[in-house]
């Protein structure tokens, strides 16, 4: 896959899209950990994330609608976050008659507000860099080559199942079957499970093709990325810094 045609990519020609991407990779990491620091019932230290992320995202020209919708998918998770201000103990304030846990009320604003913008964030990341470049900045980080291997096959080989997913559907539409609803579940489930036996047949075939190259089971750091400079760290590290300082002081 192409870098610079990644789907989650927004192309422009920004200083966010510019930067070194362990710098990004870095900066992200230390932003969801301060939305996660947040503490439990404040909920002013949002209000300033929201304004960070916003100024970050028009900085590098990124639309709003592009990232709201990619926020769409968290919904499914959030859904069980409802049953908190039902399931959790007293108080309980009563809304048109339903009465709702006040502290379930306020772990759920938590876990949705922290969800959301540790996805945003993450969103913003995928958005200005390439899969393959967030890869090189893990490596420049020095994450173990475990992980930044699995992470690469991810991306290598994430297209390739896309494709045989897509040629096993026409497959079935030309053979009269359109699994999309809930009595057509076996044939959803079924063909799932093509799919994984077939991935897993292809991954055996790339190994053994590995193996006859010379392959031991770990890959080589390629470091490929220039190291970054001193100002791009401090542009970098100046957002999770400045969201860091407004939890002190709006807390």
């Amino acid at each position: 896959m192409s870098a610079a045609h990644h789907p989650l990519l927004v192309p422009a020609d920004t200083p966010v899209h510019r930067l070194a991407p362990q710098c990004k990779v870095a900066a992200t990491t230390l932003f969801v950990l301060v939305v996660a620091a947040t503490p439990a019932g404040a909920y002013r230290p949002y209000l300033w994330y929201l304004l960070l992320l916003a100024g970050l995202a028009a900085l590098a020209r990124l639309p709003p609608l592009t990232l709201v919708r990619r926020l769409l998918v968290e919904v499914p998770f959030l859904l069980f976050v409802l049953a908190l201000p039902v399931l959790d103990g007293p108080p309980r304030w009563t809304v048109l008659g339903v009465a709702l846990s006040v502290p379930g009320l306020h772990a759920a604003a938590t876990i949705a507000l922290k969800a959301t913008f540790g996805l945003l964030t993450t969103g913003i990341l995928a958005a200005t860099t390439p899969l393959p470049e967030i890869i090189t900045g893990l490596e420049q980080l020095r994450v173990p080559p475990v992980f930044t291997a699995v992470a690469g096959f991810m991306v290598r080989y994430t297209e390739v199942l896309a494709a045989e997913l897509a040629r096993m559907r026409i497959a079935a539409l030309c053979r009269g079957g359109n699994p999309r609803w809930l009595w057509q579940l076996r044939d959803v489930t079924t063909g799932l499970g093509t799919l994984l036996v077939r991935s897993f047949e292809r991954g055996e075939r790339v190994y053994l093709a590995m193996a006859s190259r010379g392959y031991t089971g770990a890959l080589p750091r390629a470091l490929s990325g220039a190291a970054a400079s001193w100002v791009a760290w401090a542009g970098a590290l100046a957002v999770p810094a400045l969201a860091a300082i407004g939890t002190v002081l709006a807390s």
